[in-house]
């Protein structure tokens, strides 16, 4: 089964393109409201998956914060319309320019990863007068069995502080007077299909909170960052992650104190499946052993399989002759520029298009112009 493309109008446009389906994205965003409202969950989108405009505008209509990285998706938050008090600035490596942003629209809260940034954080705070929320974020050292590049929270990961240095960190909030502590913050990995280590990190954040109550600590917010993955060897049979799961596992294992509230930090999980990169065939090359399929988009346009061997599904959405295997790469001046081995598509030949699926996240949003080649256009379903 494929993906349900607009075939006609596709072969309109310049390839290769990032589309995406509007549908897809609303019945996600739909899902997610749905599920955490029913526990009054507060949903921070990550806005690092993917910053497109567009893509933004859609989902803050659905009320959603956003959970930034970098002064820059501050910005582009705050430019969609994100309220600043839903925007939560996480990074192990915050730039003065990009905390004083921060400062100056009042956003939520910092979610602090050190004593030196706590630090720098109060000092910038006091030049303006103001105070810093912040969350620690924790390294619960919870392994996500994910890739080793998306593993976030181990203690020997460049992010967060370990549950070692914790003391430490409080003791040095006591004497920053422009800092005020209001939550702990917790990612774990990403692209995690199996729950199970959720569970792990509900009985971790359990147990530190019943340390810091002995110390009468009690913050008013617990964000449990993001992860949930999405399938994508199955993008048409399993458009929709299972939220509902996602939320009650926590609803069910996380020990809240009156009046605490919890955030969630999803990326992936909210635009992966809606988006698909669009390419067309350039060469069928003949091989000694293979064939290989060479189309115009290159690992500047989709850059998870040179980067992390990650894989996509991709289909020939012009074709409905017999399965052939193919190898398909891209004409990027490097080997690692490879969607693909041994894929099974139907024949192709020269002008094909063919559809890179589950592309929405971490697609758009890592392209480069490596090769001096432009960067991709991106079309929506709802306005071809």
């Amino acid at each position: 089964m494929k993906g349900n493309f607009p075939i006609q109008k596709l072969r309109e446009l310049q390839t290769p393109f990032y589309f995406y389906d509007t549908d897809i994205l609303r019945n996600t965003l739909e899902l997610v409201k749905k599920e955490s409202v029913r526990y009054g969950y507060h949903i921070h989108y990550a806005v690092k998956a993917n910053a497109n405009p567009r893509i933004l505008s859609i989902i803050r209509e659905y009320g959603l914060g956003a959970d930034c990285v970098s002064g820059g998706e501050i910005k582009a938050a705050l430019q969609a319309g994100f309220p600043a008090q839903k925007i939560v600035f996480a990074g192990v490596g915050k730039a003065d320019w990009e905390i004083n942003l921060g400062l100056d629209n009042d956003i939520f809260c910092f979610n602090a990863e050190s004593i030196p940034e706590l630090e720098v954080i109060n000092d910038l705070a006091t030049a303006k007068g103001k105070t810093a929320s912040v969350a620690l974020r924790i390294n619960p050292e919870v392994d996500a069995h994910t890739h080793h590049y998306i593993t976030t929270g181990l203690k020997e990961n460049k992010f967060g502080i370990n549950l070692s240095q914790l003391n430490d960190v409080i003791d040095t909030l006591k004497r920053l007077s422009n800092v005020k502590l209001i939550g702990l913050h917790f990612h774990i990995g990403s692209q995690l299909t199996d729950l199970t280590p959720y569970h792990g990190l509900c009985a971790r954040i359990n147990d530190l909170q019943d340390q810091l109550a002995k110390q009468r600590i009690i913050v008013e917010h617990i964000n449990v960052g993001g992860g949930l993955g999405i399938d994508y060897h199955h993008p048409n049979r399993q458009a929709y992650p299972d939220f509902k799961e996602y939320f009650g596992i926590f609803h069910r294992l996380l020990k809240l104190r009156p009046e605490q509230s919890l955030h969630f930090e999803p990326g992936r999980s909210i635009v992966g499946q809606c988006g698909s990169l669009i390419t067309k065939v350039l060469y069928v090359k003949e091989g000694s052993t293979k064939k290989f399929v060479i189309v115009d988009a290159g690992m500047t346009d989709l850059l998870r399989p040179a980067l992390y061997q990650a894989y996509h599904k991709i289909e020939n959405i012009t074709s409905d002759r017999e399965i052939e295997s193919y190898d398909v790469v891209g004409p990027i001046c490097e080997s690692s520029d490879c969607f693909g081995k041994a894929v099974d598509l139907n024949e192709v030949k020269r002008g094909d298009l063919l559809a890179l699926r589950s592309a929405g996240a971490y697609g758009e949003i890592m392209a480069s112009q490596y090769n001096c080649r432009p960067l991709s256009l991106a079309y929506f379903s709802d306005n071809l």
